[in-house]
């Protein structure tokens, strides 16, 4: 009986001098209280106590040094993106402008609307395809099938889904592609307003292309008189050069936010 009251006389104050060294120390905020039991058992069983900057570091243990370089180079990219000038521009809509823009922040599409004479016209404007360089020069040379390209020299372009609508009937789809100062179309079909398995086996006409001459430029004027025209595709161009680099920002930063989780 003498023996057990030493010995709880002898951990109790153990524990309160536990406490008091502590509480003096000027890590105050890292403070562990040692239950008198606890600090019996680990006397006992001859068990070291943790130290309390050892609780700390093992509650938050450290990243893998290949996330920590990972964020190191999302952050300078970070840094690279803020500073172009794409990232934050406010296009100025020009006059004359005939469509409604409708842009979602993490598309890499923006829609126009606009109705014309009944008409219902959907335009979708996917991210451009920039020619940042020249050709090098040990491209093979081309014969006479490839003047039409030689024509045009390699410019950076937009994509373009033109879709031309009556009511609940069918529709005209264009397929385009925009340049500086001109637009082309690459196909066009005629489109049922249903969704069947038939639909996959309808004949879409001949490639554009191979339609008579006359026939072309009349479907181009078509689609100028309706807003596919130069005033149209060259804002379009610039402003999805911008959205690209608003886009590419906001994709780092979601990059970031997932792998500091």
């Amino acid at each position: 009986m003498a023996f057990s009251a030493a010995f709880r006389r002898a951990t109790s104050a153990a524990a309160h001098f536990t406490i008091r060294s502590l509480s003096s120390s000027p890590h105050t905020r890292l403070l562990t209280v040692v239950h008198p039991l606890s600090l019996r058992h680990a006397i006992s069983e001859r068990i070291a106590l943790p130290h309390p900057r050892a609780a700390f570091f093992s509650s938050n243990a450290m990243k893998p040094t290949s996330d920590v370089n990972l964020l190191r180079v999302i952050d300078s990219e970070i840094k690279c993106a803020k500073e172009s000038e794409d990232h934050d521009r406010v296009e100025e809509i020009p006059v004359g402008f005939p469509f409604e823009i409708k842009d979602d922040k993490g598309m890499n599409t923006v829609t126009l609307k606009r109705n014309y004479h009944g008409e219902s016209i959907e335009v979708i404007v996917s991210m451009p395809s920039l020619v940042t360089g020249e050709e090098p020069d040990n491209q093979p040379d081309n014969d006479e099938e490839d003047d039409d390209q030689e024509e045009r020299p390699s410019q950076s372009s937009i994509p373009l889904t033109v879709i031309v609508s009556k009511g609940k009937g069918p529709s005209l789809e264009f397929s385009c592609a925009a340049y500086p100062d001109e637009v082309t179309i690459d196909s066009m079909s005629v489109r049922e307003n249903k969704e069947s398995d038939d639909e996959m086996l309808a004949y879409e006409g001949p490639d554009f292309n191979d339609l008579d001459e006359n026939l072309q430029k009349a479907f181009h004027k078509y689609l100028e008189i309706r807003g596919i025209s130069p005033l149209t595709t060259n804002f379009l161009h610039e402003y999805m050069i911008n959205k690209d680099g608003r886009e590419y920002l906001l994709w780092l930063n979601n990059l970031k936010q997932f792998i500091q989780k």
